[in-house]
């Protein structure tokens, strides 16, 4: 492999590495929202109106950016009914073609983001709500989880084309 595909490879690796296990700990501060929302409700009787939908948000953002950490470390979803009883090249050979449609389908997920952040920022776009939050800083965090989807995407696909002609790139 080239040396600038094998130092693409390492650079998003490195970076979906270190942005997917930060991400990890959101899940304590939506953990704490909750309970700040159950708490003011139950005890001191005085209900917040944003807590939840602040919890959605974390956890939005926790599963959007999260992706491409999912990605490397090979936790999607597939179907291991036959997968499983090929050889490492075989099934480096099947996920090649499987990325090539995970790009394209990530690449359609990023123009529709992109373009549904421009309204969001066109249009100062709320949520219809009591709380009524901007969409704007939602929209711009999922642009970013699904760009860095897509680069950890195509960096998978160098691996498993390397993979599949007898090379390793770590």
């Amino acid at each position: 492999m080239p040396k600038f595909i094998v130092y693409y490879v390492k650079f998003v690796d490195y970076i979906s590495t270190a942005l997917g296990r930060m991400t990890m700990y959101t899940v304590f501060v939506m953990i704490g929202v909750l309970l700040l929302g159950a708490i003011t409700r139950n005890i001191l009787n005085m209900p917040l109106s944003w807590t939840v939908e602040m919890a959605q948000f974390i956890i939005t953002g926790y599963y959007i950016v999260g992706g491409a950490y999912s990605i490397q470390m090979g936790d999607n979803v597939r179907m291991d009914l036959i997968y499983d009883r090929y050889s490492e090249k075989t099934k480096a050979k099947i996920d090649v073609w499987t990325n090539v449609f995970m790009v394209f389908y990530l690449v359609t997920l990023l123009i529709g983001s992109i373009s549904s952040t421009m309204y969001a920022i066109e249009y100062g776009q709320r949520k219809f709500s009591e709380w009524n939050p901007s969409m704007i800083p939602i929209k711009l965090i999922m642009v970013f989880g699904i760009f860095l989807m897509l680069l950890q995407a195509i960096s998978t696909f160098f691996k498993d084309l390397a993979t599949s002609k007898g090379i390793t790139i770590s």
